[in-house]
């Protein structure tokens, strides 16, 4: 925690978070640009929404989820035709316990989307009845499951990375604070625009308190965002950054709140991004190497994104001391 200062800058009021640090518990937003958010009070399945939780998913744990369900439901299925009897499915050429077992299963998935080989088929009223429910559910399911897919595909999304780091660079005849984004889709944005806030912890009259500054940049908006977008917020007498030391950057758990708003050509739809850089973050004395470049015969411009985080050491004085 740092001593309050007189500083030029306006603190934010709208950032949406409290002013007592003892009520917030780690970062503001984690690295992903998630809030950093636990929800309780209320029962497990009212503060979840299942839409966004498939839709934000990885790829590979939705499918992960939906092979899951799919193979849990047709077990579940498969034991109530075995204990029900495997006389009443017509077809089961199984002869021990476990055959048949597996039989039951397969029944059931072909069931369950309506597939149907029509070797196995149920006799009885029972077992007629349980297999026009479970092929009623699996049409749900798989209706569900469709929408799930197209919600996934349709969403507007930014596709944008930010680099891991934020650097203490050299700037002009001073430094500045600077962080890079860049898209690596093939969608096209326009209008791009960025705001940076400052979080930290600072001392009022002997009270913690959290502060939030709008830090201004250098350039907050641009007309399209093709290529890499190094951030940068220079460090001079209007920023609430001047005359602060790493040691008091860590001491006052700074964080610094990115928000990225554009317009998604394809979609014709805005899309937003979010990150977060903490304390460990934070380099001191580097700079950003150039991450695009001419192609060979000099007809496109190639853009490296696997350097998007690369950096080299730079000389920046006494300018953002140790301590």
């Amino acid at each position: 925690m740092i001593q309050r200062r007189k500083q030029p800058a306006d603190t934010d009021s709208a950032t949406g978070y409290g002013v007592n640090p003892s009520w917030t518990g780690g970062r503001f937003l984690h690295k992903s640009g998630r809030p950093n958010v636990e929800r309780k009070g209320l029962g497990w399945l009212e503060h979840h929404s299942w839409y966004h939780t498939f839709l934000q998913l990885s790829r590979w744990k939705f499918f992960g989820v939906l092979l899951v369900i799919y193979i849990s439901i047709n077990l579940v299925f498969a034991t109530l035709y075995f204990f029900i009897g495997t006389e009443h499915l017509m077809g089961i050429l199984g002869t021990t316990p476990s055959e048949r077992f597996l039989e039951c299963f397969f029944f059931s998935t072909q069931t369950f989307t309506t597939l149907g080989y029509g070797r196995i088929s149920p006799v009885g009223l029972v077992t007629s009845s349980l297999a026009t429910f479970e092929a009623f559910l699996g049409l749900l399911n798989f209706a569900i499951a469709t929408g799930l897919f197209y919600g996934r595909f349709s969403r507007p999304q930014a596709f944008i990375h930010f680099s891991h780091n934020v650097l203490i660079a050299p700037y002009r005849d001073g430094i500045a604070l600077m962080f890079r984004l860049a898209p690596y889709k093939n969608n096209y944005l326009s209008n791009a625009h960025v705001k940076l806030t400052l979080a930290r912890t600072e001392d009022d009259g002997g009270k913690p308190v959290s502060r939030f500054y709008t830090l201004p940049l250098e350039i907050e908006r641009i007309n399209t965002l093709n290529l890499s977008w190094t951030v940068v917020h220079p460090i001079n007498v209007q920023s609430p950054l001047y005359g602060t030391t790493l040691g008091e950057w860590n001491q006052s758990q700074s964080e610094l709140l990115v928000f990225l708003e554009a317009f998604d050509d394809t979609f014709s739809n805005t899309v937003i991004a979010r990150a977060s850089y903490i304390g460990d973050e934070l380099v001191v004395g580097a700079r950003f190497v150039p991450m695009y470049h001419k192609s060979t015969n000099g007809s496109v411009t190639v853009m490296e994104l696997d350097m998007l985080n690369a950096f080299d050491r730079a000389d920046i004085g006494n300018a953002f001391p140790l301590s």
